[in-house]
């Protein structure tokens, strides 16, 4: 490698320390789970793996904190510039969100696959969440548009421009800029339903999706007065109840979905990293039974009172104090690891009987649309026995995936059953024999 200039060794040197939610990420890690989601393009043409290369490695020098690998400190882990080959276009797999080592794939985070017309995307969440993940995968589908030939191909929304360089707001912490809050509310601390089900073997991800029209969605959730995300948590926690009543239990517990909320649409970042925060919808069927409206009632009266940014801020306020503790800034790393995991595993995990996220609807350049059917989102492996589900549309098409690593699919079963009782017409895919 011939010598370095001043400002390219600055660049070629530079690195991150992980943002206040990537922290928790590697410590959750073992052999049979890795916290990875998998985002996915269907293009309406078969993907051509050569071109798709070119496009990943014109793309990734663009997001540098995508093309990093991660490193152990002493007290904290951090991500550097990763140099090495890679990463390499690969056929795709049956079971997705598979385990990454850290030192494997050329210490790579992020996989690239393709099959028939699908381009399809994983990254480890210590790298950034959904919206960043996004942004990369529709900068490499654009470029790969413009290699083909397509050259009208814009910038905007979730594509960026790969001649600029990254504007420092992308690369920021953007949770210890807007932890301000002068008081932190309290967290759910009761323990939940957790669906039980016949573990699957750690590398088999069973998916079962769901795809429909959104206009048609839209419609029914209008008619219970609630917006898509209102009613599609409903749903969830009305197949969680129907499997906790229907299931073995020795008592009833709450059912509590644990649903993340991009707080970039409260406060004005830019970061391509993560940026997101819990929240906990859920009912108590040990106050007595609810109807399906009360249910989407319900949870329609907890997001009015918790998605707004005061409440938000303190959330993120809470857990920015932690990192901040001057006692625990000079813990050595393998102690904060073995705290974090026995609180997580015993504690956070136990608050939520399934998680949802809805990325909502997929903003790209109007010249690119011609080019796609649909897109699609999964959550990956769940860190413990239960099922997770991603949502995201883009024209009329509306994905549901699930995502689970039991043998059981009732409450995927419940979930689709109810929106068809509703009216509303949903296409089944799934990696499973069916």
């Amino acid at each position: 490698m011939g010598r370095l200039h001043k400002g390219e060794e600055t660049e070629y040197k530079r690195w991150y320390k992980l943002d206040l939610s990537a922290i928790v990420y590697p410590t959750l890690q073992r052999r049979d789970f890795s916290s990875v989601y998998r985002l996915s393009v269907l293009m309406k043409e078969p993907v051509q793996p050569r071109v798709l290369q070119q496009a990943v490695d014109r793309t990734l020098p663009r997001f540098p904190t995508y093309k990093a690998a991660i490193r152990r400190g002493v007290f904290w882990r951090y991500l550097e510039p990763n140099h090495r080959p890679g990463p390499f276009v690969q056929e795709d797999i049956k079971n997705s969100c598979q385990p990454m080592r850290f030192k494997g794939n050329n210490r790579y985070l992020i996989r690239v696959y393709y099959y028939g017309n699908r381009i399809a995307f994983e990254a480890h969440h210590s790298l950034g969440d959904g919206t960043g993940g996004m942004c990369v995968l529709n900068t490499i589908v654009a470029n790969y548009l413009r290699l083909l030939g397509h050259e009208e191909i814009q910038n905007g929304g979730f594509v960026l421009d790969i001649n600029e360089k990254p504007d420092p707001e992308e690369l920021e912490d953007a949770y210890m800029k807007y932890a301000n809050a002068k008081v932190c509310p309290p967290r759910p601390a009761e323990k939940t339903y957790r669906v039980r089900g016949t573990k699957e073997p750690f590398y088999t991800l069973n998916i079962i999706g769901g795809i429909m029209s959104t206009s048609q969605v839209l419609e029914v959730a209008k008619k219970y007065n609630a917006t898509i995300t209102e009613y599609l948590n409903a749903v969830l926690l009305y197949a969680l109840l129907k499997r906790q009543e229907n299931g073995f239990h020795l008592r009833l517990r709450p059912v509590r979905i644990a649903m993340p909320v991009n707080l970039r649409r409260f406060f004005p970042s830019k970061t391509l990293r993560n940026f997101i925060t819990m929240i906990y919808p859920g009912v108590d069927p040990r106050l007595g039974e609810y109807s399906f409206e009360e249910i989407v009632e319900h949870v329609h009266n907890y997001m009015k009172y918790h998605i707004n940014e005061k409440l938000l801020r303190g959330d993120i306020t809470t857990n920015a104090r932690t990192q901040s503790n001057p006692f625990i800034r000079v813990v050595p790393l393998f102690l904060k690891d073995f705290v974090v995991k026995r609180f997580y595993a015993r504690v956070q995990d136990r608050n939520s009987s399934a998680g949802l996220t809805n990325m909502g609807v997929m903003q790209i350049p109007e010249s690119m649309k011609p080019y796609i059917e649909r897109y699609d989102i999964y959550m990956g492996q769940p860190f413990s026995r239960r099922t997770n589900c991603a949502i995201i549309s883009f024209g009329d098409w509306l994905t549901i995936n699930f995502t689970s690593s039991i043998v059981e699919a009732d409450v995927e079963r419940y979930f689709f059953r109810k929106l068809v009782q509703d009216g509303i017409h949903v296409k089944i895919e799934s990696n499973r024999n069916m």
